[in-house]
């Protein structure tokens, strides 16, 4: 019998806790795989080739062993605030656009209903582009306005100098020639004051383009990943997640079984790899994203069934 869930909320302690735990085993594991590459290429003499300039610098302990501590810290407390901010939009989305619904026959996820899975998706999409286009906006506008004064910009050249002794190219005379060799070749005049329009225009781009282009392309990324699953991968294998009700509608994420799920990933990968990779001119993306995906999805399912008993499930409300 299938039935249709909505997945009404996530409960975000238990989710950021099981994901930011995940995140830091697998940077630990990304961590060590480049440890012994590094240690393989230093031994054959690869790095000095590649790199003569770096042939006196030992990779191994000046690169290699400091990531085994840096690629799991990083990787667990980025997990934690990205983890975090999208559970919490993803809680006050639903009642307004609808939660990810699935349809179930047991533990098997027999359909993803594309609208639903692609809306709420995109909207989150939506959101981080507007922060990140916020984030990037506050730092690129002033900057170009800088560049397009020129008594700031010899003010700060001066200062400079002053302080380290060196000669500092002037800003304002750098500005200077690449307006006047943007004129000689362009044969238009380039009046003062474009670089800090070009900054305006460059950062309204930044906080209103960038969210619309994260809604439709992840719109559409999300509904191939939905009709993918839905009417070629189910073929050959699906989604496994073995939920357990705790009280009503609550939930918990007992067990996810790692073969079928990860092949299930997988191929939905390859068949966007083959997209992704027909437009960018990379036609064996469709293999490296199989792989990747494939070993990377059964290894969170290995280390969520892992975790589980000892951290806590993820827990959702679902009706």
């Amino acid at each position: 019998m299938i039935n249709t869930k909505e997945i009404k909320s996530v409960k975000l302690a238990s989710f950021t806790k099981m994901t930011a735990s995940i995140y830091g085993v697998l940077g630990f594991i990304a961590a060590l795989v480049m440890l012994i590459m590094l240690i393989i290429m230093q031994a054959v003499g690869v790095i000095p080739q590649l790199a003569p300039q770096w042939g006196q610098f030992n990779f191994v302990t000046g690169l290699g062993i400091p990531l085994l501590v840096l690629l799991p810290i990083g990787a667990f407390f980025i997990t934690i605030v990205v983890s975090l901010f999208s559970v919490m939009i993803y809680n006050t989305l639903v009642p307004r656009l609808g939660g990810i619904r699935l349809e179930l026959e047991g533990e098997d996820v027999v359909k993803i209903p594309v609208i639903s899975f692609s809306l709420i998706l995109s909207a989150i999409g939506v959101i981080w582009a507007f922060i990140v286009g916020l984030v990037m906006a506050a730092l690129v506008a002033p900057l170009f306005s800088v560049i397009s004064t020129p008594s700031i910009a010899s003010n700060i050249t001066d200062n400079l100098t002053n302080t380290t002794g060196a000669t500092v190219i002037s800003i304002s005379s750098v500005t200077t020639n690449i307006t006047t060799n943007l004129t000689n070749t362009t044969g238009t005049t380039i009046p003062d004051g474009t670089f800090g329009t070009a900054g305006i225009i460059l950062a309204l781009l930044l906080v209103i383009g960038l969210p619309i282009l994260a809604f439709v392309f992840g719109f559409i990324w999300n509904a191939l990943f939905a009709l993918f699953y839905n009417y070629l991968v189910t073929r050959v294998a699906k989604i496994k997640l073995e939920f357990a009700n705790m009280a009503g509608s609550l939930h918990e994420l007992k067990h996810i079984p790692v073969i079928s799920t990860a092949l299930a990933v997988a191929l939905i990968f390859a068949l966007l790899g083959i997209i992704s990779g027909i437009l960018d001119g990379n036609y064996g993306e469709f293999i490296t994203n199989f792989v990747f995906y494939f070993i990377e999805t059964a290894l969170i399912a290995f280390l969520y069934n892992y975790l589980a008993p000892k951290i806590g499930s993820i827990k959702i409300n679902m009706g």
